[in-house]
């Protein structure tokens, strides 16, 4: 299904393709819906079958293209959605999970993120009915978003939390924190890191000194940023390309390997972390 893509067994046993798409933002312009679905589903046909929204995008509007997009491939769409923080009580995550169903038009997510954690959540409440929706078939896994070390220390210490699958975060080449501390914590655990943005919102892309490094070696900026994150054991990268074109340059990112002079260049260009860093979000 995954045509070739390495992937990454949760948890759960469910075996996911180590790149995937991103969908922050779509369904903000109607005139690009036509090109957004197309772009997710030449995605699928590439093998790039996780799918990654939430229901804070657009306010659903990025689930329904989602849900245009799988229409008639759900067997082939791996969907990943999040409630949000507001919604973290018994009754708001069955709410917002039914509202999120509807959107995407599909009967189960495959992967409910917590979308980040504020003060007064009961992460005991959040693993209860995460639970809960995945014996009634609801969902098939769940994880959390944006949670630090810290975060994952309380998760686990609650009764069920440690059936958490994922945490989704931040990383990138200008945004590299999680390498001290947080990446190697959940690769001792098993837990998966999904890594979004991974292109830093574009601005990767206008990097001068990252064009030489990817022209040097016949690439794009966007290729060599893509293949670092890919390049980490347990990540999984969800770039979101919004036309055709640019799916297929995110699916040729995987054949990229980095010798070691490549690697020094890019910590040169872009420093890994020393120390302690606040977990960054945008």
């Amino acid at each position: 299904m995954t045509e070739g893509i390495p992937t990454l067994t949760l948890p759960s046993g469910q075996a996911v393709p180590v790149l995937g798409q991103g969908t922050w933002h779509m369904g903000d312009i109607n005139a690009s819906l036509g090109q957004e679905v197309a772009s997710l589903r030449h995605g699928l046909d590439l093998g790039m079958t996780l799918i990654d929204t939430a229901e804070m995008y657009g306010d659903g509007a990025s689930e329904r293209v989602v849900g245009e997009a799988i229409h008639a491939r759900r067997e082939r769409a791996f969907v990943v959605s999040k409630v949000l923080p507001q919604h973290a009580t018994p009754q708001g995550i069955r709410a917002a999970c039914e509202r999120s169903l509807r959107h995407l038009g599909i009967e189960r997510i495959d992967l409910y993120l917590l979308h980040w954690r504020e003060d007064g959540t009961s992460l005991a409440d959040v693993v209860v009915t995460f639970e809960a929706l995945k014996a009634e078939g609801r969902i098939s896994a769940w994880g959390v978003s944006n949670f630090d070390v810290p975060d994952m220390e309380d998760l686990l210490a609650v009764p069920g939390g440690d059936q958490v699958a994922v945490n989704q975060v931040l990383y990138n080449l200008s945004h590299r924190g999680i390498e001290f501390d947080l990446l190697p914590w959940c690769l001792a655990r098993g837990i998966g890191v999904m890594a979004y943005s991974p292109l830093d919102e574009g601005r990767l892309l206008h990097h001068k000194e990252l064009a030489r490094f990817a022209q040097a070696r016949g690439l794009t900026a966007a290729q060599v940023a893509l293949a670092f994150v890919l390049a980490r054991r347990g990540v999984i990268a969800i770039p979101k390309a919004g036309a055709a074109g640019h799916t297929r340059d995110n699916r040729d990112a995987l054949s990229i390997r980095f010798g070691a002079s490549d690697l020094a260049q890019l910590d040169a260009l872009f420093p890994p972390p020393q120390c302690k860093m606040p977990l960054e979000m945008i």
